[in-house]
């Protein structure tokens, strides 16, 4: 894992492997009393959930493929 420091209103890009722009950033917005506002940049191909929600659609697309 990466780990990286960022302030407010500093940000974080994303490249592919071969160099090229990938189109997603990543861009502290706030911080406030320990948590952090992220805003991110993606194309619209790319799907962006919180860890918690990507558990609940892994788990809707096992039970689906399970009937």
């Amino acid at each position: 894992m990466l780990v990286l420091t960022r302030k407010k209103a500093e940000s974080i890009v994303v490249f592919r492997s071969d160099g090229e722009d990938s189109g997603i950033r990543i861009v502290v917005l706030e911080i406030s009393k320990g948590i952090v506002k992220l805003g991110i940049e993606a194309p619209p191909d790319v799907s962006i959930h919180r860890m918690e929600v990507w558990e609940r659609i892994k788990e809707s697309r096992a039970a689906l493929k399970a009937s």
